[in-house]
């Protein structure tokens, strides 16, 4: 069977609603064929990734589609981008790279995206829910709408991201489909102890491990205590899409179409079953660091980007301390989990202990890091993982409150107790 256009599409991709959506139209229309799609579908939001910089073919295609009347049909907001514009002076940037970066978030903007700057729109109140169809770009946020929330949405990159939004449609395929949505291997908790299966440390590690392992495949794990915070979840499922390529998971027992392994395995048998042991936890870890013999020079921490509740956690912490002399602290958030953690008071916190906040972008894509000869500590594994080959620093891996002994210590400081048997 062939693809299958409604009389609106026809319309869009004949030029009929304007040259933006008939350029977007067909560019999907190919992308449906390969992936042997025979319809498209509506869909309800949009999260553009298009929108930070990589080069001039991202910057002549946006400003082409703004140029020509491109206005969004659905409701999209829009990912982190190469510049803070609240923190500009955060970002040691030349004047090119300025320059491109606003063009592109103005090309943007103009066509209708909400500017939200942000890796993890699912944060905001306005978020979809369970069934609904929807095009995100950005993986932790994918991987986050189909898991947690079980929303449903394919793997959307760069240039797809906006023709999708342009339109309000996409091809019925891949994760918008129920057959592809069941879990195709299982991974059994065996043996943790049980301060390291309450502790948020385990979520990013556990996402790289299956990651790794997985691939693209949908994976279910089995063995998580009841009650998993969104945070956690949030950290796994960025470490899992980098490692790998996990658009989806089930936490059984947790998320949404995971009630029982039954039904996260959708009645069929697992292509294999994964036993995770404290072991390879420890193995996991480990592979998040690069170095941990060497002078601390910066602490990053909100890949994706923090939380209100992670600014809670974070100020508790802090709340009386002071970040060493020559270490670098930074939280990555957005506007508007900034603006809320503000009106709390808990930033004021933070910037008291010497902590500066990030927006708009983050700090492994951009380039605000001043010292970059030592040991930057994180507790993402996302930005563990990708930080070494983006901006070339060596990465020590740790919990949150490793990150902020250390950062007040000026030394790498990780708790081993909790990874002990």
């Amino acid at each position: 069977m062939e693809l299958t256009l409604s009389e609106h599409d026809r319309e869009m991709a004949a030029g009929v609603h304007g040259q933006a959506p008939a350029l977007a139209m067909r560019i999907l229309t190919h992308v449906a064929a390969a992936d042997g799609a025979l319809r498209f579908i509506d869909i309800t939001s949009a999260h553009v990734d298009s929108c930070l910089y990589h080069g001039e073919a991202g910057l002549d295609f946006a400003e082409r589609l703004a140029a020509t009347g491109g206005r969004v049909a659905v409701p999209t907001t829009l990912n982190v981008s190469s510049l803070d514009l609240l923190h500009p002076d955060l970002v040691h940037a030349d004047d090119r790279l300025r320059d491109r970066g606003r063009r592109l978030m103005a090309a943007y903007t103009a066509m209708g995206g909400t500017p939200t700057w942000t890796c993890a729109p699912y944060q905001s109140p306005r978020r979809p829910a369970l069934g609904e169809h929807i095009a995100w770009a950005e993986s932790n946020a994918i991987v986050f709408a189909n898991s947690v929330l079980g929303a449903r949405t394919d793997r959307y990159g760069d240039f797809i991201d906006i023709c999708a939004a342009l339109t309000g449609r996409v091809p019925e395929t891949g994760l918008h489909l129920d057959e592809h949505r069941r879990a195709r291997v299982v991974f059994r908790l065996v043996g943790v102890p049980d301060r390291l299966a309450s502790a948020e440390v385990l979520y990013p590690v556990l996402g790289h491990l299956i990651g790794r392992a997985t691939g693209t495949k949908v994976p279910a794990i089995v063995g998580l205590p009841p009650g998993v915070p969104e945070d956690a979840l949030k950290a796994f499922g960025a470490a899992a899409a980098s490692s790998g390529g996990v658009a989806m998971f089930h936490a059984v027992g947790t998320t949404p179409e995971a009630p029982t392994l039954e039904a996260a395995l959708g009645g069929a048998a697992p292509e294999q079953v994964i036993d995770v042991d404290l072991a390879a936890l420890r193995a996991a870890r480990d592979e998040l660091t690069t170095h941990l013999d060497g002078v601390l020079t910066a602490v990053s921490v909100g890949t994706p980007h923090f939380s209100l509740e992670e600014f809670r956690s974070l100020a508790a912490l802090v709340s009386g301390r002071q970040v060493a002399p020559g270490v670098e602290f930074y939280v990555n958030t957005s506007r508007e989990v900034l603006a809320a953690a503000a009106a709390e008071g808990t930033v004021h916190t933070l910037r008291l202990a010497g902590i500066d906040i990030v927006t708009d972008t983050c700090t492994y894509i951009t380039p605000v890091l001043r010292g970059r000869n030592g040991i930057v500590m994180t507790n993402s594994g996302k930005w563990a993982w990708y930080a070494p080959g983006n901006i070339g620093v060596e990465v020590a891996f740790g919990s949150l409150i490793d990150c902020v002994d250390s950062a007040m210590a000026g030394a790498i400081i990780r708790d081993e107790a909790v990874w002990s048997g």
